[in-house]
């Protein structure tokens, strides 16, 4: 059975060598578009791992000048793979405006944009856009079907997890204002906003420790927080896992009927009996 291809929106070209540039740019079913996957990983990799010793003083001061021809060496491989992507399909511009295409161009765009901002040793702030190199890493998740399944399971759940989050938000502003009451700006306690970004890192139990009750009922209160906070935090987790296994029951088509939602174990068509592939 066909699958479906999450770039034919890009629009696959008709024969000619940008067919064959798109199969081994777009699908990874071919020894050709495999090759290119693991290759591109590696020059993600390699090109994250420049940008991270380049913030190390130490190794910039030694090999500055090979991690400088490191990176516009990556900068212009990236180049040449983000103009074979936009010359392969037959929608470029659609291409560059999906999530994929923006992280692509991101990868590269610093780099030239350091080029035609001179005087950035007066303007040091501008050295931040260097940073945005490290986009490059997310481009890792186009070649992760894990992480397209992830998505999806986000992208189902969202309205319950948006009900949970709203849950959360009501039950720290209500403790968080029951602790302003109790601690009170004696306490460190401020204001209720002060309160409530407390009642945050309690729930969280993060406790960074800049805010701490003393009273006997406010270390109560935080107790209570605390203990609160390990059920809320397995909320989520439950939420998403069950949607991504129910995207992985229904992941499961047979060939000869088309029939879903098959479990996980099972072998063989519940309606028609053909074997199915394997999870």
């Amino acid at each position: 059975m066909k699958t479906y291809d999450p770039h034919q929106r890009f629009g696959r070209p008709q024969g000619g060598w940008r067919e064959k540039l798109y199969a081994v740019i777009f699908e990874s079913d071919t020894p050709a578009g495999l090759a290119f996957d693991l290759a591109l990983i590696g020059a993600i990799l390699l090109s994250v791992t420049t940008v991270v010793l380049a913030s190390v003083s130490e190794v910039a001061r030694d090999y500055g000048n090979w991690l400088f021809a490191a990176e516009w060496f990556f900068t212009v491989l990236f180049t040449i793979e983000y103009a074979c992507r936009l010359i392969c399909v037959r929608h470029p511009l659609r291409y560059a405006r999906s999530f994929f295409g923006m992280i692509d161009l991101l990868a590269v765009l610093p780099s030239y944009l350091s080029l035609v901002l001179p005087g950035a040793h007066v303007l040091l702030n501008v050295r931040i856009l260097r940073l945005l190199r490290m986009f490059r890493i997310l481009k890792l998740t186009l070649y992760i079907e894990e992480y397209g399944m992830l998505g999806r399971a986000l992208l189902a759940s969202r309205r319950k997890i948006l009900i949970f989050l709203s849950v959360v938000f009501m039950i720290v502003f209500l403790l968080g204002t029951v602790m302003y009451v109790v601690e009170g700006p004696v306490h460190g306690f401020t204001s209720i906003p002060t309160s409530v970004y407390w009642a945050i890192s309690a729930v969280t139990t993060v406790g960074f420790g800049d805010l701490v009750p003393k009273t006997d009922l406010g270390r109560a209160i935080a107790s209570v927080m605390m203990l609160l906070g390990w059920g809320i935090l397995a909320v989520p987790t439950g939420i998403i896992s069950a949607e991504i296994s129910q995207q992985r029951r229904s992941s499961r088509t047979c060939a000869g009927c088309l029939a879903g939602d098959h479990e996980q174990s099972a072998r063989f068509c519940k309606s028609c009996g053909t074997r199915l592939p394997a999870s």
